[in-house]
């Protein structure tokens, strides 16, 4: 067989598991001409959806007992728009840093069709998930102090990791989006933000539309600091004139 993607390899892993009852790691190494190290990184991944459980040199169908009562929350129709929008803007070999969220944690179901990357986050979530990607990246942490209400590392150890490297794009979301000052945020840590930005060659804000207009009272960014905004088409043409106003570039993701 040849190779396929790894969303249909995943896919065509969970119906032969529930045609034969359990499947193999050398199995399906053969079956879809591949490494067993891939066939593996595709068991941990599709067992931590809850689709199967992981056995010694393989997998068996999670018990009916175990099966929760539905699936997880997906990723919305709006993120996945920015996030192809976002993604058409990286380029093969490109070294970007992806901040912790929700909204740019969607990105990662895009990462898989580019080769190369080499990748800086301080989230654990986004980290767990590059693993699982191929092919998968180089992978650089921040490190720094464990902040629970962001989920993320924080403060002067992480900036100094960070002001070591340089990369072509930052990847960020917001809170809200204050037309006159900039990006806005509940964080109160807003150092590490800004150095991000400092290293990167273009820093792309990922935003809902519904969020443009937020006047949250920490600032983030400026928008001398900001290069690209990428939201979606329920942004209003005053908004839009308002932010282009700004020198920014502004990308509408179109709707699905």
């Amino acid at each position: 067989m040849s190779k396929r993607n790894t969303q249909q390899r995943r896919h065509t892993i969970i119906t032969l598991l529930n045609e034969q009852g359990e499947v193999t790691v050398d199995e399906l190494a053969r079956r879809f001409d591949t490494s067993e190290v891939t066939i593996r990184k595709d068991l941990s991944a599709l067992e931590k959806n809850g689709l199967l459980l992981r056995r010694y040199g393989g997998a068996v169908p999670v018990p009916s007992e175990m099966v929760a009562d539905g699936p997880a929350e997906p990723v919305s129709k709006r993120k996945q728009a920015l996030a192809r929008a976002a993604a058409a803007r990286i380029r093969d070999h490109n070294r970007i840093i992806i901040d912790s969220g929700s909204t740019t944690a969607a990105l990662l179901g895009e990462l898989g069709r580019k080769s190369g990357l080499v990748v800086m986050t301080n989230s654990l979530n986004i980290a767990n998930a590059l693993r699982e990607l191929e092919p998968e990246p180089t992978l650089l942490m921040t490190g720094g102090t464990w902040d629970p209400s962001s989920e993320s590392f924080q403060g002067r150890v992480a900036e100094q990791v960070l002001r070591s490297y340089d990369f072509d794009q930052l990847f960020i979301g917001a809170d809200g989006i204050d037309p006159e000052r900039g990006t806005t945020t509940f964080n109160e840590l807003t150092g590490l933000s800004r150095v991000m930005a400092e290293v990167a060659r273009e820093v792309v804000v990922m935003v809902e539309s519904d969020k443009i207009g937020r006047k949250i009272p920490n600032l983030e960014l400026p928008w001398s600091a900001i290069h690209t905004l990428v939201t979606d088409s329920g942004i209003s043409e005053t908004e839009q004139q308002a932010l282009e106003q700004k020198g920014i570039t502004l990308v509408i993701a179109p709707s699905s």
